[in-house]
C-alpha cells in the first residue's frame, strides 16, 4: 500500500486522537460516587464501567483491521469518532443509556487502539517513534488533566456537565481529524490471503508471546489503577495520602513517553532487550515489596513510583513494537488486532479477579503473589519477543 503526504491536520489529529482514546471512560472513575448518588443507584453497580470499555475493546479488537480494507484508516477513525461522540452524549440521560454509551465508546476505542500503529505507518513510515510519541504522550497527559479536573467539574455543576465537556472534546477531535478523509488509506489485501495471513498470525509463537506481555501489562497497569490506593489504606495510609500516590502512578511514566518511541527506533536489538528487561524488572522489585505492607507513605511512595514507571514505560514499547515489529500496515493492523484481542481479555479480568482473591482469602497476600508471577512471565515474554527484529 503506497504511502503519501499527510494532511497539514494529520499531527493535530494524533494528539487530540490520543486525548480521545482513554479520557472518555477513565475521567468517570474518580466520581462514580456522584454519579451514583445523582442516578439513585449504589456505587457497586457503576463499578464496571471502567471493564465494560476493556471487553469492547476484547471483542471489536479483531474487527478493525477487516472494516479497515473496505472503509480506509482514516473514514473508519471518522466514523469511530462519530460514533463516540453520540456514545458520550447519550449517557447524560439514564442508567441504561449511561451503560449503552460506554459500550458504543469501547467498541469505537478498540478501532483506534488497533490502527493507529499501522496509521502512523502509511502516513510516516520513516518517523515512527515520533509519531508514536505524539499520541502515547497525549493519552498520558490527558487522563492526568482530566482526572484531575473531574472532581472540581462535577462539584461546580454536575456530573452531566463532565460528560458535555467530554463530549466537547470528542467533537473538536472529529472536527480537526476530518480533513485527514482526503488521504484516506485502504488495506487492500485479497481476501483469500487476508485470511491466510490471519490464520498464521495465529500460529505464530512470537505473536502469542507478545499477545501475553500486552495482555498482561495491561493486566498490570489496571489492578494498579484500581487496587493500590486500597491496599495502601489497608496498610494505615491516609486516603489524602493515597491519593497523591495514585497521581504519582499515573503521571511518572510520562517522560518514557516523550523519548522512549523515539530511542527505540535508533536501539539494536540487544540493547532494546537490555533497556526494557531493566525496566520490567523494576516492576518486578515493586512487586516483591508489596509483599510486606509497612505503614510509611515514602515505602508505598517507592512502590507506586517504581510501578508506575514500568507500565508507564511498557505501553509505548508495546504500541511501537507493533509498529517496528512488522513490514506493511496490513501486517501491523493484523498483528495489534491479535494481540489486543487477547490481551485486553486478561486486562478485564485483572482488577475483577484481583478483588475476588482478596475477598476468597481475607487477604491482599496470595493476589500479590500471583500479580508477582504474571510480571515475572510478562518480562520473560517481553525478553524473548526481543531477540527477534521482526514477527
Amino acid at each position: 500500500m503506497p504511502t503519501s503526504k499527510p494532511s497539514p491536520f494529520f499531527i493535530w489529529g494524533l494528539i487530540l486522537l490520543g486525548f480521545a482514546i482513554r479520557v472518555p471512560f477513565t475521567t468517570l472513575t474518580p466520581v462514580l460516587n456522584q454519579i451514583a448518588q445523582a442516578l439513585h443507584v449504589s456505587v457497586d453497580s457503576l463499578g464496571i464501567l471502567t471493564t465494560v470499555p476493556l471487553l469492547m475493546f476484547a471483542l471489536f479488537s479483531s474487527l478493525a483491521p477487516k472494516l479497515a480494507q473496505y472503509s480506509g484508516i482514516e473514514r473508519l477513525f471518522t466514523m469511530a469518532l462519530l460514533a463516540m461522540v453520540i456514545g458520550s452524549f447519550i449517557r447524560i440521560f439514564n442508567v441504561p443509556t449511561l451503560y449503552l454509551g460506554t459500550i458504543i465508546i469501547g467498541a469505537a476505542i478498540a478501532m483506534l487502539n488497533v490502527l493507529l500503529p499501522a496509521l502512523i505507518l502509511v502516513n510516516q513510515p520513516h518517523q515512527i517513534g515520533r509519531y508514536t510519541t505524539l499520541y502515547t504522550t497525549a493519552m498520558t497527559v490527558a487522563m492526568a488533566i482530566f482526572s484531575a479536573l473531574a472532581v472540581p467539574i462535577v462539584m461546580a455543576s454536575s456530573w452531566k456537565t463532565l460528560i458535555l465537556v467530554l463530549t466537547a472534546l470528542l467533537v473538536v477531535t472529529l472536527v480537526v481529524w476530518l480533513p485527514n478523509n482526503k488521504n484516506n488509506h485502504k488495506l487492500q489485501l485479497p481476501q483469500e490471503i487476508s485470511n491466510a495471513s490471519r490464520e498464521k498470525l495465529w500460529k505464530n509463537k512470537l505473536a502469542w508471546f507478545l499477545l501475553v506481555f500486552g495482555g498482561l501489562q495491561s493486566f498490570l497497569f489496571y489492578t494498579g489503577v484500581t487496587w493500590l490506593p486500597t491496599m495502601a489504606q489497608d496498610a494505615g495510609i491516609s486516603a489524602g495520602l493515597t491519593g497523591i500516590l495514585a497521581g504519582v502512578y499515573t503521571l511518572i511514566g510520562m517522560p518514557f513517553s516523550l523519548f522512549l518511541p523515539i530511542a527505540l527506533t535508533r536501539l539494536e536489538l540487544k540493547q532494546r532487550r537490555y533497556l526494557m528487561g531493566g525496566i520490567s524488572g523494576l516492576g518486578i522489585v515493586s512487586l516483591i515489596l508489596l509483599l510486606i505492607p509497612l505503614n510509611n507513605f515514602i515505602y508505598w511512595l517507592i512502590i507506586n513510583a517504581l510501578l508506575g514507571l514500568t507500565v508507564g514505560a511498557l505501553f509505548p514499547y508495546l504500541m511501537t513494537s507493533l509498529s517496528l515489529k512488522t513490514t506493511s500496515a496490513h501486517q501491523a493492523a493484523q498483528l495489534s488486532g491479535m494481540v489486543q484481542t487477547g490481551g485486553y481479555f486478561l486486562a478485564a479480568v485483572g482488577p475483577i479477579g484481583f478483588g475476588y482473591a482478596h475477598v476468597l482469602f481475607q487477604s491482599w497476600f496470595p493476589a500479590k503473589v500471583i500479580l508477582l508471577i504474571l510480571a515475572a512471565v510478562m518480562t520473560f515474554c517481553l525478553l524473548y519477543v526481543e531477540r527477534f527484529e521482526k514477527i
